[in-house]
């Protein structure tokens, strides 16, 4: 069920260049799945009129929290940037359907892909994977050195690979070319990231089981305004979609045209 609360701020720090943790005490926490997403509104009742959807990066259950990684890109970004402890941020979610952590059977490889602030969904995700007893290798892609974040968390759950564009850290170039630089082998596949990305990935590991968490521009986040369709990969006149914040964030490759 969707919870619209006044969330409490419990900390928030910048981790990497325009990129901020921010960790928020609220009941959604108890509902909350890997892959989802909050909508937030941001700058209270004088800021930006439409929220900003921002993944969540680890659920804590026990304390009733929640953590979100975002990248200040605008307004709003930068207005929530500025929260600090003990102040209030009004908060809807859970949303979305997340990634199925079932899915990848214990005992055998999963492979995370991530790209930019595609990263932070992924890593509750691992999280859950290796509680359920599946062995976790992570590939994360970021532009340059600066941009950089989560690398010793993730690295703590399982391998973990960074590729930068600029070659400033890690292996120079993409993350599909550490995986087939290592020669990574995997039984399931879990990617969030830039659309380009998810091409390649969906293009060059047709035959594994996939599942790619679409970045996307929102206005509703909960299935109303029609503002995030994507067509599915079967429409044959045009008239078959599927709403991204609704049916997705989170959709099995080759399920819709990315």
């Amino acid at each position: 069920m969707i919870t619209k609360e006044m969330c409490k701020v419990v900390s928030q720090e910048q981790i990497a260049h325009s990129v901020f943790k921010l960790t928020l005490k609220g009941r959604l926490s108890s509902k909350a799945k890997p892959g989802q997403f909050v909508h937030v509104k941001t700058g209270g009742a004088g800021g930006p009129l439409l929220r900003r959807p921002i993944s969540l990066a680890s659920i804590d259950r026990d304390n009733g929290s929640f953590t979100m990684i975002f990248r200040v890109s605008g307004e709003g970004t930068a207005l929530l940037s500025k929260c600090g402890p003990g102040m209030e941020v009004d908060v809807l979610g859970p949303l979305g359907n997340g990634f199925p952590v079932s899915e990848a059977v214990p005992g055998t490889t999963a492979i995370l892909v991530g790209g930019g602030i595609g990263v932070p969904p992924l890593y509750e995700l691992s999280r859950q994977l290796v509680e359920n007893g599946v062995y976790v290798v992570h590939v994360l892609g970021f532009q340059t050195a600066s941009a950089v974040f989560y690398e010793k968390e993730f690295a703590l759950l399982g391998p973990t690979f960074i590729a930068t564009a600029d070659g400033s850290y890690g292996r120079k170039g993409f993350v599909t070319d550490i995986i087939s630089g290592e020669q990574l082998e995997f039984d399931t596949l879990f990617a969030c990231g830039p659309v380009p990305m998810l091409k390649a990935l969906e293009k060059g590991f047709p035959d594994k089981k996939a599942y790619l968490s679409l970045e996307e521009r929102m206005g509703c986040g909960i299935g109303a305004c029609f503002a995030c369709v994507c067509r599915v990969q079967d429409d044959q006149n045009g008239h078959s979609y599927r709403k991204v914040c609704s049916d997705g964030p989170v959709f099995r490759a080759g399920e819709v045209v990315i």
